[in-house]
């Protein structure tokens, strides 16, 4: 049996984030994502969705399974 781990909710919470402030189609972000399985059994996602806000960028790393803000530019 398999459960995803905090990471890969979050980027799955990510992801319909981005498509709700997109007003886009969640379904092409999902279709992208690579899923890893761990020897907990747990699944994590590899390439993770970056969201961008009023000039923040917002992105979900495996590493730390944590959200980080990032100041572009």
């Amino acid at each position: 049996m398999m459960k995803l781990s905090n990471q890969a909710v979050g980027a799955l919470m990510m992801a319909l984030q981005k498509s709700l402030m997109e007003q886009s189609d969640i379904v092409p972000v999902l279709a992208t994502m690579e899923f890893v399985a761990s020897t907990t059994g747990e699944l994590s996602v590899t390439n993770p969705p970056v969201v961008s806000l009023d000039g923040m960028e917002v992105n979900e790393t495996p590493e730390e399974e944590s959200t980080v803000l990032i100041p572009e530019g």
